[in-house]
């Protein structure tokens, strides 16, 4: 298990990843309204109602009257912004701290943004096909999040990377060895593991959903190693 605290990879073309920083309040402010009980429900009422759930997704199923207050293939999007506990959430922002600004500086502020849903959605997708009849919910940004890795491994896969090894070992690393690790760790759950609480496949697919889309919406890089446009 390796937790990322810093990057050594300046910014090259912003001055600061303000989208990256808006999802990350934004998220976290969610959070607080579900976790504190505002939301009617909780974070279970809000997961029904915002969270995907393959079965309606896929039309073999129905939410119940007062719970269908968004559009299925919406919650594609809304479940982004949804955790199930505070080491959840913390998790997730963490990685998006570290390697989003890198992603967005890559982009500019407004693709970022479609881009960091973008992927959310692929993941939401990719778990949902491989359990169609499921009506368990799925929420959380490790999705998107998952396709912010892809994106930084294919832009900065030489870049340092300092975190803890299994959660308590200072370790600088570089970000092909830790991101590599962490994608062969999906892999592996999804082939021979046993954890059914975890949605893997919308991790595999927001990371390829990440590796793809990052090649076409990424600033053209001048000679000079300066993005432009």
């Amino acid at each position: 298990m390796f937790i990322p605290l810093h990057d050594q990879v300046p910014l090259r073309s912003l001055k600061a990843p303000h989208m990256t920083r808006v999802i990350m309040a934004l998220t976290v402010l969610v959070w607080m309204v579900t976790a504190s009980g505002l939301f009617p429900g909780g974070i279970d009422g809000a997961a029904v109602v915002a969270g995907v759930i393959p079965a309606v997704l896929f039309g073999h199923a129905v939410l119940p009257e007062g719970y269908d207050l968004v559009p299925p293939s919406l919650t594609l999007v809304t479940s982004v912004f949804l955790h199930g506990s505070f080491l959840h959430l913390l998790g997730n922002m963490l990685f998006l701290q570290v390697f989003g600004d890198n992603v967005e500086d890559s982009m500019g502020h407004l693709r970022f943004v479609g881009f960091y849903l973008g992927c959310g959605a692929i993941a939401g997708l990719a778990h949902a096909a491989m359990g169609t009849a499921s009506e368990d919910p799925l929420i959380g940004a490790s999705g998107a999040v998952a396709g912010v890795i892809g994106a930084y491994l294919v832009l900065h896969p030489r870049a340092h990377v300092w975190g803890l090894v299994m959660n308590v070992v200072p370790l600088r690393i570089r970000a092909s060895w830790a991101l590599g690790l962490w994608l062969l760790l999906q892999i592996y759950q999804v082939t021979f593991g046993t954890e059914a609480s975890t949605a893997w496949w919308a991790h595999i697919g927001g990371f390829a959903a990440g590796v793809v889309l990052v090649l076409p919406l990424r600033r053209p890089v001048s000679p000079w190693g300066r993005s432009m446009g």
